[in-house]
């Protein structure tokens, strides 16, 4: 199915199914120029999540490496593979006088366990393109849909992720950075065979840019099409979700 076509089909059933919910943000990698508003240059620490807030609200914006202000969205968006230094310090207990920690973890030795389940990757493209679902053109190829979802519609996309599967596990949530779960993590499992949703953004520091109530849902962009393609025949035109489909609209 080309873009233009499954981007109306979506958006028909996205509205018949979750009236009023927000439109999810799709990103993908170009070599070319002009395909959104430039990110400026940080002049400090910026965190790429805070960033797309403007993308949710109708703004496209393409950052290169330079325009990406934290070495963690550097590397999770696949465009170094670099780490700061003394990292596992940074994310565990820090170095007393020298380096504040993150204390996300218990010691740096755990740290340097969790990277050896972290592969890297390398962006495809000079430039990866934010942009919201009723922004696309004909010319984009998403990699992934990004929704930030309220716990109502969190439970629809959830449960359609795991309708046409034999098992429990067709979502994940690694822990990870807030921008390794919206871009780093569902561009690996695009690549794999059976890829997974990836529920997302509890980086707590990545919480500030988001809304309280919101979590982040990525879907790769082969497992989107056969969510949507099995929306008609799920539990979504039941009696049950009939009720929170009423809760959802009431909130838009």
């Amino acid at each position: 199915m080309d873009t233009m076509t499954f981007k109306q089909e979506f958006i028909r059933q996205w509205e018949r199914y979750f009236p009023g919910a927000e439109l999810p943000v799709v990103f993908y990698y170009t070599d070319e120029k002009g395909h959104g508003e430039a990110a400026s240059k940080p002049t400090g620490h910026r965190c790429i999540i805070c960033d797309l807030a403007k993308v949710r609200n109708g703004k496209t914006v393409c950052f290169e490496l330079d325009s990406i202000g934290c070495g963690g969205g550097q590397r999770y968006l696949g465009f170094t593979q670099e780490l700061r230094p003394q990292f596992e310090y940074f994310l565990s207990c820090g170095i007393p006088g020298q380096l504040e920690g993150e204390r996300y973890k218990k010691s740096p030795e755990l740290v340097n366990e969790l990277l050896k389940h972290q592969s890297t990757f390398d962006a495809p493209g000079r430039y990866i393109v934010f942009k919201r679902w009723d922004l696309l053109e004909e010319r984009d190829d998403p990699v992934a849909a990004v929704f930030f979802a309220t716990p109502d519609v969190l439970s629809g996309l959830f449960t359609l992720a795991n309708f046409d599967i034999p098992h429990p596990h067709g979502v994940i949530a690694p822990m990870c950075a807030g921008c390794a779960s919206i871009v780093y993590s569902p561009y690996q499992e695009g690549l794999s065979q059976e890829p997974r949703a990836v529920l997302g953004m509890f980086d707590v520091s990545a919480r500030p840019c988001v809304p309280s109530r919101v979590l982040t849902f990525a879907v790769p962009w082969a497992r989107l099409v056969s969510m949507v393609r099995n929306m008609d025949e799920s539990f979504l035109i039941t009696g049950s979700w009939e009720e929170v489909r009423a809760r959802i609209d009431s909130q838009k």
